[in-house]
């Protein structure tokens, strides 16, 4: 543990003494009894609490919190607010703003390469496939259904399996061709954005 006064802790790290007197003032300088930094335990502070793109907007919200006697609650003998009583965290284990931070952008990573492959065809809306598929299943049972009725009668006086089999054959080809052409206009459909004439 080095011990340093604040203007030894300043020169160490090429900050001015005034900054080093604000980060004091923040409490974000883990300082002894007598007065000395304690200047692995202040880094460590600072590296978790820190976020040097952020520093205009951490001084804003600092000063806001000021205002509004927020620091009142953070403190180690205030007591836990409500929302944060429920949730269950290690015994003396703080929140890393490091860690949170990179989640966060992981996570905005991640969306944004969804939207970069949504927007190459790579990647479509699970609703909207799963339509689509209902939509394309369903009009193949209804033609397919539709067989049966067609065919029955011209097949009941028919005794040759073969000439039976063609015809069944044939049914179901123009069924399925049928299909085909539908599923196609509905795509041509969707893609245009509008009925054909």
């Amino acid at each position: 543990m080095a011990l340093l006064s604040k203007a030894e802790y300043a020169a160490s790290r090429g900050w001015s003494r005034p900054y080093v007197s604000k980060l004091a003032k923040q409490g974000r300088l883990v300082v002894t009894a007598d007065g000395k930094v304690d200047a692995e335990a202040t880094d460590q502070l600072l590296a978790a609490s820190a976020d040097p793109s952020k520093a205009g907007v951490a001084e804003r919200h600092h000063q806001e919190r000021v205002e509004k006697g927020v620091y009142a609650h953070v403190t180690a003998t205030a007591d836990p607010s409500p929302a944060t009583a429920a949730l269950p965290a290690a015994p003396g284990a703080a929140p890393d703003y490091q860690k949170a931070r990179a989640r966060r952008e992981y996570a905005l990573a991640l969306l944004a390469e969804d939207e970069h492959r949504k927007s190459r065809g790579e990647l479509v809306e699970r609703g909207l496939v799963d339509s689509a598929a209902f939509t394309a299943a369903r009009a193949l049972r209804d033609l397919l259904m539709g067989i049966p009725p067609k065919l029955a009668g011209e097949l009941v006086t028919l005794t040759d399996v073969w000439e039976i089999e063609r015809r069944l054959t044939q049914a179901l080809r123009q069924a399925l061709e049928d299909a085909d052409r539908c599923l196609q206009l509905d795509a041509e459909i969707e893609q245009g954005g509008k009925e054909p004439n």
